[in-house]
This record gives structure tokens, sequence and C-alpha cells, in this order.
């Protein structure tokens, strides 16, 4: 196996992130399911983007949101994800490549759309997002760079893809791709309702496909159909060699067949808004493993990526993950 240019590529749903404060009161007005993703229609999107008229807007979509922490950590990284030739769609490519992230895949003519997802942020800082998928779905398996995949030491796949089978076909192509050369493949679940949708497609990936996956308790849970999480986690375990399960406050869990390691949450002042934390913590967690840190270390690396973007509006670090990191003492 030839040596890796980046730490992480991936492949994920291209959106532009509005994201604004609100009071309770909005999501019942608005008839919004609180700190869940509703796929919605461009006339519905259209809607609550002229109510949420002072938005914070940034390009974002889970797994481009990590690909941008792995770069802050000092990381390279690379992206593939379809966005339409329109202002938002050169919005997008324009903030990333500005991260330092390799972004290269073709945009397509609208209609439709660049994807958007309209965050409405409550007082307790917890997240309800409202996605139109727009042009994301739409990639393909032939916007899969074969040679930028073979030059990561990882894959990671964005679970949102599996909405649309188009977008489906291009994930299983890149999966397929890293496989044959032997790099590690890593999946988030993103979505307790994602994870609803597509059950049994995630089961039959992640046993046998996946080397790392990503999830947070009401994921895995749902992925097992368990109330227990040490049953969930010991499913998952059988399936898939390494296992992070993220905990808000209580952290996390790094589960191997060697070994379970329980990592701390670091401390935040205030937990202003929660979007981005399971992004995050996969880039910091990404980030380690491609360096070949330890376990509890790269689980901490996670954590710390984390608790930045939890600590100000928006899902990208704001602080440099690495100055961050060697502050705090510890090794990138």
């Amino acid at each position: 196996m030839t040596s890796a240019r980046y730490d992480v590529v991936a492949v994920g749903n291209a959106i532009i992130d509005l994201i604004q404060a609100v009071p309770d009161a909005f999501l019942a007005e608005e008839g919004i399911a609180k700190d869940a993703m509703t796929l919605i229609d461009e006339a519905r999107a259209d809607h609550l983007t002229a109510r949420l008229s002072d938005a914070t807007v940034a390009a974002g979509g889970s797994a481009a949101n990590t690909v941008t922490g792995v770069t802050s950590f000092g990381g390279a990284a690379g992206y593939i994800g379809k966005v339409a030739d329109d202002a938002l769609g050169g919005r997008f490519t324009r903030e990333f490549r500005a991260a330092g992230v390799v972004f290269d895949t073709p945009p397509r003519p609208a209609p439709p759309g660049t994807a958007r997802s309209i965050i409405a942020v409550t007082p307790d800082g917890h997240r309800s997002m409202n996605t139109y998928l727009g042009a994301s779905t739409l990639l393909a398996p032939s916007d899969i760079d074969a040679d930028l995949i073979r030059a990561g030491s990882i894959l990671f796949l964005e679970g949102y893809l599996f909405d649309r089978d188009e977008a489906k076909a291009a994930f299983v192509r890149a999966a397929e791709i890293a496989r044959a050369v032997e790099r590690k493949v890593a999946l988030t679940l993103s979505d307790k309702f994602c994870v609803d949708r597509h059950r049994e497609s995630f089961r039959h990936l992640v046993q046998g496909h996946v080397d790392i996956l990503f999830a947070n308790e009401s994921e895995i849970l749902s992925l097992y159909e368990s109330a227990d999480l040490g049953d969930a986690i010991e499913a998952a375990k059988r399936a898939c060699p390494l296992v992070a399960v993220t905990r808000s406050a209580q952290g996390s869990l790094v589960v191997s067949a060697a070994e379970t390691v329980s990592v701390a949450a670091q401390p935040v002042a205030q937990v202003v808004d929660t979007t981005g934390a399971g992004d995050q913590y996969a880039a910091g967690f990404l980030f380690g493993h491609a360096r070949k840190h330890s376990l509890a270390e790269c689980g901490a690396l996670g954590s710390l990526a984390a608790a930045e973007v939890i600590s100000h509006v928006g899902p990208r670090p704001e602080r440099n993950l690495r100055g961050l990191a060697l502050e705090r003492g510890m090794s990138v």
C-alpha cells in the first residue's frame, strides 16, 4: 500500500447552513421536530429562509464540516460532494478551498439549487435542522474521484447520503475503491431518523465493510433496535472493528475488540449551539487515528474539537484546533 497524501477524504452532502437562534415557540409555530433533521422541499426551504432573515450563513454538511476540522488540526483533507452552479454553490466552493480542503467536484447546472439546511437553535443550544437536499443528492458514481480516494488514509462517509439512490451508488463506489487499496473506511450514522429510514442498509454496510463507526447514543440504539446502550455497543463491536459513541456531556466511549476507552467531555463555559458537535468529534478522532495515536488520544482530540464548536454559533471551528490542542498539552 502506498503512503497517503491526505489524512481524510470525505464523501458527503454539500450543504449551505443557515443558522439562527430562536425561542422554543418558533418550533411549535412552524411544526419543527426538535433536535432532529427533517427533509423538506424547496418551497418549505424558501419559507423558512424568509422567516430566519438574520441567519448566520456558512458552508456546511456533516462530512464537509469534519474535513474542515481535520485541516484545522493541521491535517490534509479532500472532499467529494455536489453543488449547483449557483451563488450558494460558489460560496460553498470558495469557503472550503479557503479552509485548505481539496474540493474539485464539478458543479451541475441548476435547478435544483445547492442544498441548504435551515437550522433553528433553541436557548438550550440544541439544533433542529430542516434540510433541502437539492443538488447534493445528485452526486453520482461518475463524480467519485478514484485517485483522490486512493490518496487518503481514511475514507469518511456520511450517512445522510443514503436518502437518494444516486448518491448511495456513489457512496458504495467510493467504499469499493478505498477497500481495494486497503484504506480504512469510516461511517457516521448522521441522525437517528436517518438510521430509522435505512437501518437494514446501514447494518449490511457496517458488517464487514466499515472499519470505524461513529454514532451518538440514540443512533446506535436505533441501529440495533435496543433499549440498552451496552447491548447496542456489543452488537456494533461484533460487526465493526472500531466504534466511537458520543454521549454529549458524558463524553464518549471508544470500543475495539481489545479495549473500551471512556473519554471525558472537554469543559465548556456555555453551550451556545450544538450544530457540528458530532462532525468535529469525528474530525479530531480521524485526524488522531490517521496519525497513529492511541484510542484515548483520538477520543480526546475529538472531545476538544466538539467542545470548541459548541461554544459558538456555526458548525466549523473558529479557533485553530492544532493550536488549541498544543495549549492543552495534547499530542498532534
